[in-house]
């Protein structure tokens, strides 16, 4: 933006890449030459392995274990897509704390280096909260990251009861790793909201959000055991 010019707009998603480079940038080359699949090489592993699992021998980070290319590709673009938005504490954090968050309490706390999931972890945020469609995810990320992702993105056109309501019943319908990345997800913003209340909630909002989480999260147990440990601490402490 210009010197001078208007400020940004409030609470906008930031533009697609079609809206900045009309007719000129298609999504195939915005990661020039950048290796897209790498499923033979992750189909060798165990799904042990591959979701916290015993790894003898191997780094968790390393080969096809972890796609490093791959993560630093979907962090990159959460980072521009998420750029302008603030979390809703009264610091207004930025929001691309949460989504690295999220990916950071999978590999750190759940000990799950499957790269799929780890992107789609990075991601679970981008079509629900900015005007990157399901049509770019699939194209830059492939199939099974696109499938995760959809799986995690909210109708934010329903009514906020009617929408929460859905969560729940659908939660015990999603894939393995589609509730990996809810599970991790729910830690992430319920210790958020322990540390401190989003800007204009009180108690009441709070306990309302427990007992929901709590609700949605007893629908995806059964999927990583150090997570929902994590959970049932936090949620205990918050509902006493």
């Amino acid at each position: 933006m210009a010197e001078g010019g208007p400020p940004p707009e409030k609470n906008v998603p930031p533009p697609a890449y079609s809206d900045v480079f009309p007719g000129e940038q298609t999504v195939a080359k915005i990661y020039p030459g950048m290796p897209e699949d790498k499923s033979a090489e992750n189909a060798k592993l165990t799904d042990s392995e591959k979701n916290g699992g015993p790894l003898p021998g191997k780094q968790p980070f390393g080969g096809a274990v972890c796609d490093v290319a791959l993560i630093v590709k979907a962090a990159d673009l959460a980072a521009r897509r998420h750029r302008r938005q603030r979390r809703k504490d009264p610091a207004q954090t930025p929001f691309i704390n949460h989504p690295l968050g999220v990916a950071y309490i999978l590999t750190n706390e759940a000990k799950v280096y499957d790269t799929a999931t780890i992107v789609a972890a990075i991601l679970h945020d981008i079509i629900e909260d900015t005007k990157t469609t399901h049509e770019e995810v699939k194209e830059l990320f492939g199939h099974e990251i696109f499938t995760i992702v959809s799986e995690c993105t909210v109708d934010k056109s329903l009514p906020p009861d009617e929408r929460r309501k859905k969560q729940i019943e659908n939660a015990s319908l999603l894939s393995r790793k589609a509730k990996l990345v809810e599970l991790a997800d729910k830690l992430y913003n319920l210790r958020d909201i322990e540390r401190v209340l989003p800007a204009g909630w009180n108690g009441h909002h709070k306990k309302e959000y427990f007992k929901w989480a709590r609700d949605y999260v007893a629908n995806l147990k059964g999927t990583n055991e150090p997570l929902e440990v994590a959970l049932d601490d936090v949620i205990n402490r918050n509902l006493k």
